[in-house]
């Protein structure tokens, strides 16, 4: 059974019940009445034949034959007839690739991911399929493909969005009436099935085994630091560690095309001041990076940023360690430093350091560890660290620095040390990164 169905501004619209029992719709546009009825009675005779498996009435084959392209094409994309060879035809392959290439806005590591479900949906549907033809029906039975791959659940979560995108887009430039990945999801595994934090004596035994001071300062720059690895940890460079101030400008490849987030600057950390001065001295003459740049020569490819091997090879020094390695090897070093931070500072203060945000960091960084409950359970509440925090005193460099010297670093933490005095120190936005004490201090100087 058909209906005609009247919309705003005299459009109307024919709806029927397909052969799988599902509610179809066939869209006119603005039509008369007459018209209207015209096209519901063949509609009704064209979706009777096809759930009952029988030839179509004389009068209404006569009828498709002589219709207009147009109209054509919306029966032939609610099931009703075929389409029409060669005539307004819209290539799956060439109209995803097309799209997916005008993307001025997406890394070349972000399209060649994407690329990928290019190949998937062409490699089911076929590279020159109709995409006005492809039914929600078939849209599951795509996502049934991905699953029977045996992909894992957050894969084909990631790759059924990026299918939804693609025929978003077609949709949006009229291409299609109807987006058949609509609701076609598969939830993605849950984050806190693989949240570990790490802990201080665990990332202490790595560093040991860590086979020279590159991996040290990779390990040392992802769990102290709280820098994406390799992205961040790979770019940073000598110039941007500031010594004298206690400063490091972390470029981030990953959001440089936001407003204001290509760099941030983050506090050279006691634990790893130690790791980067060893790498330092050990450093050739001339050296550009932190970490030796054959690694970054190894992470970009050409579409961007790889993973140049680097899990594999954290997971062996993971296991010399004595340990058994924990899912999403670096993210979680940088989840469990951004869990120690918010215990000592502002949550706004630490995801300033880090380079996320509040909401992303509860979402997906900050974990509840033994330690909190041990603290609950003896009544120790966090909010008690966090109220003495303030009151303690800057921690100390490392190196005594006389009061001419701390007028000259302009850092607010070392001008706080010496309060009472009649020392007075700079304004500390005049500070800039790049300034005075490349070179750490030594003792022989």
């Amino acid at each position: 059974m058909a209906s005609v169905i009247d919309d705003p501004n005299g459009r109307k619209r024919i709806q029927f019940v397909a052969a799988d029992g599902s509610r179809k719709t066939v869209r006119l546009g603005k039509a008369s009445q007459r018209d209207a009825d015209q096209v519901c009675r063949h509609v009704e005779a064209l979706a009777a034949a096809t759930i009952h498996t029988q030839p179509v009435p004389r009068e209404t084959a006569v009828w498709v034959r002589g219709i207009g392209h147009k109209l054509h094409d919306r029966l032939a994309r609610a099931g009703l007839v075929e389409a029409r060879a060669g005539v307004g035809a819209v290539k799956l392959g060439p109209s995803i690739t097309a799209y997916l290439d005008s993307r001025a806005d997406l890394k070349p590591a972000t399209k060649l991911v994407r690329r990928q479900v290019v190949k998937d949906l062409t490699d089911h549907f076929g590279e020159g399929r109709d995409v006005r033809t492809i039914t929600p029906g078939q849209a599951d039975d795509f996502k049934q493909a991905l699953i029977g791959k045996g992909l894992a659940p957050t894969t084909i979560h990631k790759r059924l969005q990026v299918a939804r995108s693609f025929f978003h887009a077609l949709r949006r430039r009229k291409l299609i009436e109807e987006n058949p990945f609509e609701g076609v999801q598969l939830p993605a595994a849950g984050i806190k099935d693989r949240q570990r934090f790490i802990t201080r004596q665990e990332i202490a035994r790595v560093l040991e085994v860590c086979p020279d001071v590159h991996w040290r300062a990779i390990v040392a720059l992802s769990r102290f630091g709280g820098l994406r690895c390799p992205s961040e940890v790979l770019s940073l460079r000598w110039q941007d560690v500031n010594w004298e101030t206690g400063r490091v400008l972390v470029t981030s490849p990953k959001t440089e095309h936001f407003a204001d987030k290509a760099s941030r600057i983050i506090p050279l950390f006691p634990e790893l001041r130690k790791v980067l001065l060893e790498a330092f001295d050990a450093a050739p003459d001339g050296a550009e990076y932190v970490v030796d740049e054959r690694f970054r020569k190894a992470a970009m490819g050409p579409a961007g940023w790889m993973n140049a091997n680097l899990r594999t090879t954290f997971t062996k020094i993971v296991r010399r360690a004595g340990l058994t390695p924990w899912p999403r090897l670096f993210h979680n070093l940088r989840a469990s430093r951004e869990t120690e931070l918010v215990e000592s500072y502002p949550v706004q203060v630490v995801t300033g350091w880090l380079g996320n945000t509040p909401t992303v960091a509860m979402r997906h960084y900050l974990m509840t560890t033994d330690e909190h409950f041990e603290a609950a359970i003896k009544g120790e509440g966090a909010g008690e660290k966090a109220a003495q925090n303030p009151a303690q005193q800057p921690h100390a460099d490392g190196r005594n620095l006389p009061h001419d010297e701390a007028r000259k670093t302009k850092n607010p933490a070392i001008c706080g040390a010496f309060q009472g005095s009649a020392v007075g120190c700079d304004d500390p936005n005049t500070y800039q990164i790049a300034g005075g004490g490349f070179e750490p201090p030594t003792s022989g100087l």
